[in-house]
């Protein structure tokens, strides 16, 4: 069997598909491994935490299922871009939240949440910040579509990845590869940097590859760009395999 990545797309919490990252995810499928994209409930109909709700699930459902697709269930990563990194970071931190895991059924019963690592683009890793700069800047829509799926700052507070470290919150903290461009208007540098240091802080192995002038998104495209972040990926999951295989 193979070994198998579940995939979280962006959109802003609003909107996107599974098929948003094409280039990228089948340029991963093809040295080896199983995608599994999802399609969840978006905001302004379903709020926060329904995504995190949908993510846990899936992973779990993949886990039961993973024979279906020649995929092994052992070292399930998470790939999430944009909104869609922010929320596989909450559901790969949080596995056990009774919140994040009321969704169930027969079938997935005796697997659990958890992620062997993760990977996300251009992640939304600290949605409070994220917000007060889109207000700052201007970024309407970023702010509306922000307000639409947390309702409050609360919760914008309290279901950030970065808040979850700030406050010392007790976390799961798989391996973590983030991709960001330095030209990225939707997502200022500040936030996954400073994601990168607490985490490490914390005890977790994150890994920050900047891409000089690349925009937010850059991966959706062919280009240099897209090839080096695609070969990064490779090589960091193939490292996460390598480690589990001899811990075995």
């Amino acid at each position: 069997p193979f070994p198998a990545i579940l995939f979280v797309h962006g959109g802003a919490w609003n909107a996107g598909t599974r098929t948003g990252q094409e280039i990228f995810n089948t340029g991963l499928a093809a040295s080896g491994l199983v995608i599994v994209s999802i399609d969840f409930r978006l905001a302004p109909d379903h709020p926060y935490p329904a995504q995190v709700e949908d993510t846990s699930y899936a992973v779990r459902w993949l886990k039961a299922h993973a024979s279906e697709f020649n995929a092994s269930t052992d070292s399930v990563g998470g790939l999430g871009s944009s909104s869609g990194g922010h929320t596989l970071m909450l559901a790969a931190m949080r596995p056990h939240d009774p919140r994040y895991t009321v969704l169930s059924s027969p079938d997935v019963e005796g697997h659990d949440g958890t992620f062997a690592y993760t990977i996300a683009g251009w992640p939304v890793l600290d949605s409070f910040a994220r917000y007060q700069y889109a207000q700052s800047d201007g970024y309407d829509r970023l702010v509306k579509n922000t307000d639409n799926y947390f309702l409050n700052e609360d919760a914008m507070q309290e279901g950030s990845p970065q808040g979850i470290l700030d406050r010392d919150e007790e976390a799961d903290m798989p391996p973590f590869l983030i991709i960001q461009g330095t030209a990225d208007l939707n997502i200022p540098m500040s936030i996954p940097r400073t994601f990168a240091h607490s985490y490490r802080i914390a005890g977790g192995e994150a890994e920050l590859e900047e891409f000089p002038d690349m925009p937010h998104n850059f991966v959706t495209e062919a280009s240099e760009a897209t090839d080096r972040a695609l070969e990064l990926a490779k090589t960091f999951v193939a490292r996460q395999l390598a480690t589990t295989a001899a811990a075995v």
